[in-house]
């Protein structure tokens, strides 16, 4: 199977209505952060289905989608290196890992980091140094930095909190709204797990936290405690 053939699957779920309505959701206009994107019209759980159809194709083919200069195409092929990533052994895993840290130009979307960066970067360092993810959050680059706080998502799930804090506090006056609710959300799943290590967070910064990271943040707990944290009466 060829790239060519999964790019014209995936383009039978189309529409040109759908494209408009994702042109407009992911900031595709001049000085947003999606500016120039192209959107076929497809939706994710149609890309979902496409990239089960074609699973087992091989990681060149995934490579050459990657690099496309469509949204959906790049999704597409993010997903099927998920699901590549998940079957495969520890060589293939680092190929892998190695493949999405070269092509990073392409992912260059929150939905693109939000899906992979946990089930590849995150995966794979696990049980390695995660230097590399703190050289990222001190990118230039919004969405490198973005994958630097989403890869620590893998590590909350083993109630593996450090690394989602360190990250944080290095992002925590980012001056882009991407990374405020992408710190935010982590530290709302690191509360999920561990109320007290999140508050105990949020006790050091969150006068100086920039609002929507607060309000993620805190976003699960009681109204009274919401309005205390917002109102800097904590």
């Amino acid at each position: 199977m060829t790239a060519q053939q999964i790019q014209k699957r995936l383009r039978q779920f189309a529409t040109r209505e759908k494209a408009k309505v994702l042109q407009r959701f992911f900031k595709t206009g001049p000085g947003e952060y999606g500016e120039g994107d192209v959107f076929l019209g497809v939706m994710v759980p149609d890309i979902r289905r496409v990239s089960r159809e074609f699973q087992d194709a091989p990681l060149d083919e995934i490579t050459t989608l990657l690099a496309s200069s469509v949204h959906e195409e790049r999704l597409l092929a993010l997903l099927m290196l998920v699901q590549a990533y998940a079957r495969g052994d520890d060589p293939l895993k680092a190929n892998i890992y190695r493949l999405y840290l070269k092509k990073t130009k392409y992912i260059n979307n929150w939905d693109l980091v939000d899906l992979s960066a946990p089930n590849i970067v995150g995966a794979y360092l696990l049980d390695k140094s995660r230097m590399p993810l703190y050289t990222f959050a001190q990118s230039k680059n919004l969405w490198k930095r973005r994958i630097a706080i989403l890869a620590t998502f893998q590590f909350i799930k083993q109630n593996d909190f450090d690394d989602t804090l360190r990250i944080s506090k290095i992002l925590l006056m980012d001056d882009h709204d991407l990374l405020h609710k992408a710190v935010g959300w982590m530290l709302r799943e690191v509360g999920k797990r561990s109320l007290s290590v999140e508050e105990k967070f949020l006790s050091q910064h969150y006068k100086k936290m920039p609002r929507t990271m607060l309000r993620y943040a805190i976003e699960r707990f009681p109204e009274r405690k919401r309005l205390k944290y917002l109102d800097g009466k904590m």
